[in-house]
């Protein structure tokens, strides 16, 4: 049972990453995760066909100063897989089972900001596009994940 009167264990955690206080239920007892924070992911827009969130080039970057192609992987999984979630609805879950990237152009510094787009949104099989772009709307990488939805253990 939800007690709506005592605030959820990773409140200050998801406001902190731009998660709407509507969502604060859904997220509440679980938060956004240790590797969101570290990597200073802050959401901009949340639902399961449209996710957009910003991610620092500083603190994100591989031994030759520019932005590590995981860290964009990250961000791109991140957001798939919260989408995936939202469309999964309570009780139910969403797995990753493929992901991949492409990397375009390499930046060094700022904020990459990731858009997510779903391509197909089934009962079982989710799909997202996300391209990550720099400050001037420069295509950085292009990532696509599928996931898998299944009931939630009890």
């Amino acid at each position: 049972m939800i007690d709506n009167f005592t605030p959820a264990p990773f409140a200050a955690e998801l406001e902190a990453a731009g998660v709407p206080a509507e969502l604060h239920g859904w997220l509440g007892r679980m938060g956004v995760g240790a590797l969101v924070v570290k990597m200073g992911i802050h959401f901009l827009e949340m639902s399961p066909e449209r996710m957009v969130a910003t991610m620092p080039v500083e603190g994100n970057t591989q031994v030759a100063g520019i932005l590590h192609g995981g860290a964009h992987v990250v961000l791109a999984e991140t957001l798939g897989s919260f989408a995936a979630g939202m469309h999964a609805g309570p009780g139910r879950r969403a797995l990753g089972i493929d992901v991949g990237a492409t990397h375009h152009r390499a930046i060094s510094s700022g904020t990459v900001t990731g858009t997510c787009t779903a391509i197909h949104l089934g009962r079982t099989l989710t799909t997202h596009e996300i391209v990550m772009t720099d400050e001037q709307g420069r295509r950085l990488s292009t990532a696509r994940i599928t996931n898998l939805l299944r009931d939630a253990p009890e």
